[in-house]
């Protein structure tokens, strides 16, 4: 055993350093999954397809991974897999608050440990380490972003981007574009200024930043009352963003604007929060923004995930970007010049919206569905920071989406309030809905609506998945894994596991066997074909 530990250990670090070149990660993944997305694109896509329509019927389980042994945690009573797991060298590396795992991905078996002592912060989640050759970079919920040796789990060096005391959190995952580690932070209780950072990934010194709020004089500034305002004014970048290596940008979606509920200290759009931003991935630049939630005041925020695909349009192929706001707000941009192709709902009966703008195509929220200390009805969060996907061979976009309302209510109605100053709480039926999109109309080419008795159960996080094989790979509230047929939505498999899936799948091939990773509460599930049906499905 130890042997074989050893061989696995070595195998990963040698396939590392050969295998993780930066200038390789935009390809799709096959025999790795080497980053967030799986590719930079994050499209979600994996180009593997021995599973397909005809045999995912007989996927089962070839191993299983409980993480329940690390016990409570601060706020969370039970561990809950909600980050992405890098897979190189036979070698899985995933996630909670506070820890790293790498596990062996031929058995579940854990290989090495390693465990972070924060000093603040919230551990509501962890979506998972970024990878450079053969060290991995992970986030402690106080904001340090800590850089281990793949091979043995030891710390090289650490960093602090940012002051937990001022209810700075951090729980997303580090993306690696060329010789930056990009790294945001979240929070909302005490008016932060959010920003996204690139470090150096040899030593972690800072290469630049951009704050998602300007200060005064810089453009941007004029859609707040003053810079003071514009400086405490939100826009976290808790979810990683995705990367065009030939067009040098990364892509990023910014949260809320703060105060979270109350706006009426904060008149204007308060540009660049809950914004799509295209920044030069060299020099942190902006280069274009779109907003599809000018002031938000229903905590929408805008962390989604820009997912990059190539269209011909009109005759001519275009670069574009699809993102399904948390707003219920869908768009698809020419990500070279941040120009709208499609603007428009993904979900009916959107409250917060009282028109478009007819020269940029952003939405016009209304002021009259604002938070009000009475109440006012407003949409519940349509989507959240659960991943969509794209698939290449249906050509639509998946996301994961509730029909719901809350009431919204003001409970700060001073000039000047600070940190949430509402709150919301749920009315009537909740209705969970898959919806596949036509990005190029915006139209839905399908839907799948969860059945759930009376309201839709509590989910902790149904990433997606599409795959070659013509598959959709996600999760209900009722504990069931699914595959989708990806262009008409019928159901073709499903695995009843112990808690509602938690993250975003992955696969990967190894050994000639493909595999599909899902996570449900505390437990990993790697599927896969018996080994008779593998050797025989193309």
């Amino acid at each position: 055993m130890i042997a074989r530990l050893a061989a696995l250990l070595l195998l990963a670090a040698g396939a590392n350093a050969a295998g993780l070149d930066p200038a390789t990660l935009g390809s799709p993944p096959t025999d790795q999954w080497p980053t967030h997305h799986g590719d930079y694109s994050a499209r979600r896509y994996s180009p593997l397809k021995q599973v397909d329509e005809q045999t995912v019927g007989g996927l089962a389980v070839a191993w299983s991974a409980r993480f329940n042994d690390i016990g409570a945690q601060r706020g969370a009573p039970s561990p809950v897999v909600k980050g992405t797991p890098l897979m190189v060298g036979g070698v899985l590396y995933m996630t909670l608050p506070d820890f790293v795992f790498a596990v062996d991905a031929y058995t579940g078996k854990r290989l090495w440990t390693y465990r972070w002592t924060d000093k603040g912060g919230h551990l509501v989640a962890n979506r998972g380490v970024g990878m450079y050759r053969n060290w991995l970079y992970f986030m402690g919920p106080d904001n340090w972003v800590i850089c281990l040796d793949a091979t043995t789990g030891k710390e090289r060096w650490r960093k602090e981007i940012a002051d937990a005391r001022k209810q700075y959190f951090s729980t997303s995952a580090p993306i690696v574009a060329g010789h930056h580690v990009l790294v945001g932070v979240g929070g909302d209780a005490m008016d932060i200024r959010g920003f996204l950072k690139s470090l150096d990934p040899d030593t972690g010194e800072e290469q630049w930043t951009f704050y998602t709020t300007p200060g005064a004089g810089e453009p941007g500034v004029e859609t707040w009352p003053d810079a003071a305002t514009s400086l405490h004014g939100g826009g976290g970048t808790w979810m990683p963003g995705s990367y065009d290596p030939a067009l040098g940008l990364i892509y990023w979606g910014t949260g809320n604007a703060n105060p979270v509920y109350a706006g009426q200290g904060r008149p204007g759009d308060n540009l660049y929060t809950a914004s799509i931003v295209a920044l030069d991935v060299e020099t942190g630049k902006l280069r274009w923004h779109f907003q599809p939630m000018p002031h938000d005041t229903h905590d929408y925020d805008g962390t989604e995930i820009p997912v990059l695909f190539d269209r011909v349009v009109d005759g001519k192929p275009r670069k574009l970007l699809a993102f399904g706001a948390r707003n219920g707000w869908y768009v698809t941009l020419d990500r070279v010049t941040g120009k709208a192709l499609v603007s428009m709902p993904y979900m009916d009966g959107l409250r917060w919206v009282k028109g478009i703008n007819p020269k940029t195509r952003e939405p016009i929220s209304d002021r009259d569905n604002d938070p009000k200390v009475t109440g006012s009805i407003g949409n519940s969060n349509p989507t959240n920071w659960y991943n969509p996907a794209y698939s290449e061979i249906s050509k639509l976009f998946y996301i994961n989406t509730v029909r719901g309302f809350g009431i919204y209510y003001l409970l700060d109605t001073s000039p000047k309030p600070a940190g949430y100053s509402g709150t919301v709480a749920g009315v009537g039926e909740t209705q969970r809905v898959l919806l596949a999109i036509d990005p190029l109309t915006g139209k839905h080419a399908w839907e799948h609506v969860y059945p759930s008795v009376g309201s839709a159960g509590t989910t902790v996080g149904p990433g997606l998945m599409a795959t070659a094989g013509n598959l959709v790979f996600t999760g209900d509230d009722q504990k069931n894994l699914i595959a989708y047929r990806a262009t008409d939505g019928a159901i073709l498999w499903h695995y009843k596991a112990t808690a509602n899936q938690s993250n975003g799948p992955i696969s990967y091939l190894l050994d000639g066997k493909q595999y599909v990773v899902m996570a449900a509460g505390d437990t990993l599930y790697a599927l896969a074909l018996p080994a008779g049906r593998a050797a025989a499905a193309p």
